[in-house]
């Protein structure tokens, strides 16, 4: 029996019997590692297709290529960030928002030869693509908002082909390796895929409530709150976001807005609309 029976929570047992328990879902936790590490074992035989090393960017010194992304180094992921176009800070992908919030220190990367970069997309699925340099402005006016520091490009000159038989405007992951002057695309996962970026999801799943996210197999009685990515309000309640709509703001922007951080991208849009710019 729970000790406070009006609140949901996991049973009380002794020490003895929660360690047994632990350790049987610990060989299950285990088993995961290992189908991981062989999982990793095979993307690393995966073949790959070369990518036309000149396909253009945008960059903030003017035009550039994927070549030059790689800064040099013999690897380069890429991740395909979500854009609308001439829409406020607080109507931008809360998904893609989510992913760079946790990107950080990049010295581990770059002790492997490997270069991370964001390549803003110019659009979202339900919106297309808008004038490519006033777009990568608006993005790059949202990075210094978020406080962001990866190098950072539009993507929109050559979507089209850097994402052959993908769908624009949904996030990607991609990694590439570059043999000289020649580009090779070696992997690419999207949506939950992105989650090889992300450790509060991680950490959450360590928890007994987990992420709350209505989707998850939880006893009944869980909380519930619905995405964590987009609330309607931040510190100290963070009310959860419960409407499919774009109100709110993605989570990580309300703390930049508590230190006052100006959120002004130069766009000419305000409000909400009826059409959704959420990518999951």
């Amino acid at each position: 029996m729970s000790e406070n029976p009006g609140k949901a929570q996991p049973s009380v047992v002794d020490r003895a019997n929660f360690e047994r328990q632990l350790a049987e879902l610990r060989a299950r936790e285990k088993a995961h590692t290992r189908e991981g590490d062989a999982i990793a074992a095979a993307r690393r035989r995966l073949p790959m297709v070369e990518v036309a090393a000149d396909s253009p960017l945008l960059g903030p010194d003017g035009p550039t290529t994927l070549l030059d992304a790689f800064e040099g180094r013999r690897q380069l992921i890429a991740y395909y960030f979500m854009w609308w176009p001439s829409r406020p800070a607080a109507e931008q992908c809360e998904g893609c928002t989510w992913v760079m919030s946790h990107v950080g220190e990049l010295a581990y990367l770059h002790s492997r030869d490997i270069t991370f970069a964001v390549f803003c997309q110019g659009r979202n699925t339900a919106y297309g693509f808008a004038d490519a340099r006033t777009s990568y402005e608006e993005s790059l006016r949202y990075r210094a908002f978020m406080g962001w520091t990866m190098p950072w490009y539009s993507a929109q000159p050559s979507l089209e082909s850097l994402l052959t038989g993908r769908q624009p405007g949904l996030f990607h992951l991609v990694c590439y390796l570059r043999d000289g002057d020649r580009v090779f695309e070696t992997y690419w996962t999207e949506r939950r895929g992105a989650e090889a970026v992300d450790y509060s999801y991680a950490l959450m799943d360590l928890t007994v409530f987990g992420r709350q996210e209505t989707w998850e197999d939880s006893p009944a009685g869980w909380p519930r709150l619905g995405h964590a990515t987009r609330t309607l309000g931040g510190a100290p309640d963070w009310p959860p976001l419960r409407e499919e709509r774009p109100i709110g703001r993605p989570t990580a922007q309300w703390p930049r807005i508590d230190a006052g951080r100006s959120d002004d991208l130069g766009t000419p849009g305000t409000g909400s609309t009826t059409e959704s710019g959420h990518c999951h």
